[in-house]
Formats: C-alpha cells, sequence, structure tokens
C-alpha cells in the first residue's frame, strides 16, 4: 500500500513547489484583494452607521429590497457590523476565490498541456497523475491562504471572532470546491480557454441559483455553493456543517477529474474539439478580424455580467438617503461637489462599474502578450500580417469592447433604476455618466500595451493600475492622501457625471494621454525582439 502510493505520488512534491512559486505573486494579490474586500465593508459599514438606529433603518430598507438579496444574498443581521460585512461580502468573496482556483489549477494542468510542456515532463521519472495532483494542492493551498487572510482581516478589525472564522473557513471550502470543479473541467475540454469558461460558467450558475433561490425563498439556494457558504450564518449563529458540503463537492470532483483522465489521451479532451471550416473566414486574413476571433467570447460574457451588475446598482433607485444614513462619512464618500447625495452616489456607482469593466479592458490589454507568450505570434508576424497591423487589430478590439461592456453596464444602470422609480429617462443618462469615465479607462489598457511593449516582463502589472485607482476612489479623500498621489488616478480628472456636468476639456486630456501611452506601446514593440 505504502509502496502503491509512493507510486503514484512520484514527483508532486517538485511540482508542487514549482507550481506555488510561480503562483506566488498571484496568490499575493488575491489575498491582498479578497482580505481587503472584507475589511473594507467593515470600514465602510461603521463609517456609514453612526447610530443604531440608522443602522435599523437602513437594515429595513436592504432586507425588503428583492434586487438586493438577489444581489448579496439573504438578509441576516443587518443591524450590525459583522451581518452587514457578510451579506456584502460573502457571494463576492466567494466568486474571487474560485476564480483564483480555477487559474491556479487550468495554468497548471490544461495549460500546460497545451502549451506541450507537460508531456515532456512525464517522460522523467514521475507519476502520471503527479502534475493533476500538484495543482490541485496548489489550488487547495491558495485557498487556505485567502481563508486564513479574510478572518485575521475580520478578528483583527474587531469583528467576533466566530463570524470571522466562519467567514474564512468557507472561503477556503469555496477553494477547495471549485478547485475539484476546475480540475474536472480541465479534463473534459482540449484547451485552457474552454477550461476557464466552463468553471467560470459553474460559478456563474452557481450565483444564480442561489439569488433565484433566495428571492423566492426556496430550496433552490441549497443547489448552490455560494448558498452553502452563506447557509453557515456568519455573525448571526454560525453553523459549520455547510463547509463539508463545499469539501465533498471538491472531493468528488476532483474523483471524477482522476476518472476521466484514465480515458483520455494527452493533449486531448474528453470533449472532442469540433472542426473548423476547411477555409478560414475573409475577415481572419486582418488584424482586427484575428483579434476578434480571439476576444468575442470575452466580449459577450464581460458585457452581459456588466450589464446584471449595473441592474444590481439601479436598483437601489431613489431611496439612498435612508440607506447611506446620515454620518459624515457618507458625505465624505459621496461629497462629489454636486446638488445631491443621490446624484454624488451614482457618479460614484458608475465609476466604480467602470472600474469592475477595467478587468475586461486589461484583460484584454494583455491578450497580445500572452499570445506572444504562447509562441503564436512569431508564426503569424512570418506571414503578411506585420506588425503594426497585429498590434492594431488587438488595440482595436479592446476599444470597441470597452465600448460594447460599458454601454451594457451603463444600460444595465438605467434599467435597474427605472424599474424601481419608473423614470425610464435615467437609461440615458446614467449611460451618459458612465461614458464620461471612459478616457480613464482607455489610459488603463493603454498601460497595459505600454508595459508589453517596453517589459514584457512586467506587463501583468497593469492590474496594479486598476488595483491603484480602486483604493484612491475608495480611500484617498478618507484617509488623506498626498494630492499628487490622488492625481496619479486618470479618474481624478474627469468629471464625476451626474453629480457634475461633463467637462470636455479634461476628456480630451485624459484620453490624449491614453493616446501617447498605446503609441508608446506600439514603437516598443516593433523594435523588440518577440519572445
Amino acid at each position: 500500500m505504502t509502496s502503491d502510493l509512493r507510486y503514484h505520488l512520484a514527483g508532486t512534491g517538485i511540482f508542487l513547489r514549482a507550481f506555488l512559486r510561480r503562483d506566488r505573486w498571484l496568490m499575493l494579490w488575491y489575498l491582498l484583494g479578497i482580505a481587503t474586500l472584507y475589511w473594507s465593508q467593515g470600514y465602510s459599514v461603521d463609517g456609514l452607521y453612526t447610530s443604531q438606529a440608522e443602522f435599523d433603518r437602513a437594515a429595513a430598507t436592504m432586507g425588503d429590497n428583492p434586487a438586493f438579496i438577489a444581489m448579496a444574498g439573504p438578509a441576516r443581521a443587518l443591524n450590525t457590523t459583522g451581518g452587514q460585512v457578510a451579506w456584502q461580502a460573502s457571494a463576492f468573496g466567494a466568486i474571487l476565490v474560485g476564480l483564483m482556483a480555477m487559474f491556479v489549477v487550468g495554468r497548471h494542468t490544461r495549460g500546460e498541456e497545451e502549451a506541450g510542456r507537460e508531456e515532456l515532463v512525464r517522460s522523467g521519472v514521475v507519476a502520471r497523475t503527479a502534475p493533476m495532483t500538484a495543482a490541485l494542492l496548489a489550488g487547495v493551498i491558495a485557498s487556505a491562504v485567502v481563508g486564513v487572510g479574510v478572518s485575521a482581516s475580520l478578528i483583527g478589525y474587531g469583528l467576533p471572532v466566530a463570524g470571522g472564522l466562519a467567514l474564512g473557513v468557507g472561503v477556503f471550502g469555496c477553494g477547495v470546491a471549485y478547485a475539484g470543479v476546475g480540475l474536472l473541467a480541465a479534463q473534459l475540454t482540449s484547451t485552457a480557454r474552454a477550461t476557464y469558461g466552463l468553471t467560470g460558467a459553474v460559478i456563474g450558475v452557481s450565483y444564480a441559483v442561489r439569488a433565484i433561490g433566495d428571492v423566492s425563498g426556496g430550496f433552490l439556494s441549497w443547489l448552490s455553493p455560494i448558498g452553502w457558504y452563506q447557509g453557515m450564518h456568519a455573525y448571526s449563529g454560525e453553523r459549520w456543517w455547510p463547509v463539508l458540503l463545499l469539501l465533498a463537492l471538491g472531493a468528488v470532483a476532483a474523483v471524477a477529474a482522476y476518472a476521466v483522465f484514465d480515458r483520455r489521451d494527452i493533449g486531448a479532451g474528453v470533449w472532442a474539439t469540433r472542426a473548423g471550416p476547411g477555409r478560414a473566414a475573409p475577415a481572419l486574413l486582418s488584424g482586427v478580424g484575428l483579434a476578434w476571433r480571439l476576444q468575442r467570447s470575452s466580449v459577450l460574457w464581460w458585457s452581459l455580467g456588466m450589464f446584471i451588475g449595473g441592474v444590481g446598482y439601479g436598483s437601489m433607485g431613489d431611496d439612498i438617503e435612508t440607506i447611506m444614513g446620515d454620518s459624515e462619512f457618507s458625505k465624505d464618500m459621496f461629497s462629489l461637489g454636486g446638488p445631491s447625495l443621490l446624484d454624488s452616489f451614482y457618479a460614484v456607482a458608475t465609476l466604480m462599474l467602470v472600474l469592475i469593466a477595467a478587468g475586461f479592458t486589461v484583460s484584454s490589454a494583455l491578450r497580445p502578450h500572452s499570445e506572444e507568450q504562447a509562441g503564436r505570434v512569431e508564426s503569424l508576424l512570418a506571414t503578411g500580417l506585420s506588425r503594426t497591423r497585429w498590434y492594431l487589430g488587438h488595440a482595436t478590439v479592446t476599444v470597441a469592447g470597452s465600448l460594447v461592456v460599458l454601454l451594457a453596464s451603463g444600460i444595465g444602470i438605467g434599467f435597474g433604476y427605472a424599474l424601481v422609480t419608473d423614470d425610464w429617462s435615467a437609461v440615458l443618462r446614467l449611460t451618459g455618466a458612465t461614458f464620461a469615465q471612459l478616457a480613464g479607462l482607455f489610459v488603463l489598457g493603454a498601460l497595459a500595451r505600454l508595459l508589453g511593449g517596453v517589459a514584457p516582463r512586467w506587463a501583468y502589472l497593469a492590474w496594479v493600475g486598476v488595483a491603484f485607482c480602486y483604493v484612491v476612489l475608495m480611500f484617498g479623500t478618507l484617509l488623506k492622501f498626498p494630492q499628487w498621489v490622488i492625481d496619479l488616478s486618470p479618474f481624478t480628472h474627469l468629471a464625476a457625471v451626474p453629480a457634475l456636468p461633463m467637462s470636455w476639456q479634461p476628456f480630451l486630456l485624459v484620453l490624449s494621454v491614453a493616446v501617447a501611452m498605446s503609441l508608446g506601446g506600439l514603437v516598443a514593440f516593433r523594435r523588440r525582439d518577440v519572445h
């Protein structure tokens, strides 16, 4: 028995150490991001409500709003800081840790097979299942690190220990569950993109099923891993057994993945890849057509997600003063110089949507870097496709895709607002407010292109730009950042519509910075070697 176990685990430790080293920065950023998500909710809630009466009024408003429940989860103990933290952060924390586990597992399984490296590695003295075992363990360890970070941030903030532990343990359980799902998806599909798409679809369905179940008050919430997590009742009478469901899902999916792995060829998935057409479409002969073919599914899914997110923000309607309370914190948070708290709130809300949409913009702008790292660009450039046309093709798709994603989010927030208030003119007004921040979004995409052209190794630091803009928006004024630090965010210079009227001069200035950075990236890319 011991010898059989050693045989099946041969080389796993070596792979695990290599994977953890390779993913150390990814784990660090997810740890900081998810832990900050939970901690910042406690900080903002304590600042918003300075009396229990305010807490009670806001809790009653939120708990009676089906849109809020669909977006965040069942309303429990919303008149306490801990209850608000669990309600506002748990669903999104589960999604984020699920995405992290998906990327870790998919990167080291299907990604390595697709690149042709795993077959070379397996020619050594290693067990056939060693790479996938190490990938699964890396996903579990990363989830554990994030779970500890969440618990530590909440306990360190001063919230009750039991609730903090419940949220951290639940985050860990969600990571394990989706790591197992990702491992199974890697056996069913034949490309890393399909693996991420299938696992992401499972996460999305989990969120949707939970939302429907929570609004209807039925059993559907118990068909969702996110529903299991929220069923732990953090800060409202903790229950620990739902985490066993999360761990069981991860274990069952992992066992299924190993069973499927033994029945497929290396490099292939159980689901056969659909044969393409005999001749390529004429559009693929251009840089724009090729880039669109690679990124069209991302545009579609991001647009759908941003529309739903916009509806969630808009469904808060015009009852903002009750929700926000009368504290100085809320006045500082939304004091954008506008005549009303309502307009200021939606100015901040649209900017939040823009920063979320920056996830598409930056990932799209980094797609050329990913193609280059995969070794596919050099072959393309050996044909009649020039570097400039290839680069501008991807830049064009990023810009056009960002416009579509922003349009979806603007329509979503306006549609959600109109559903609650019956003010259908808000659709156009709030969509326009979202586009007022477009130039700042283009700067973040241009930063990714500039880094990809000048220093490809550091291209992924473009994500730091998104995080920096978020921190400046949420905490820049409250924590009294130096003005020069606040001014580094391109969104600082743009008019906060609808709280303030549109100002075209700073918009065009920020847009010109984005163009200059993109051209700088193009010049640098043309002058360096392709990797």
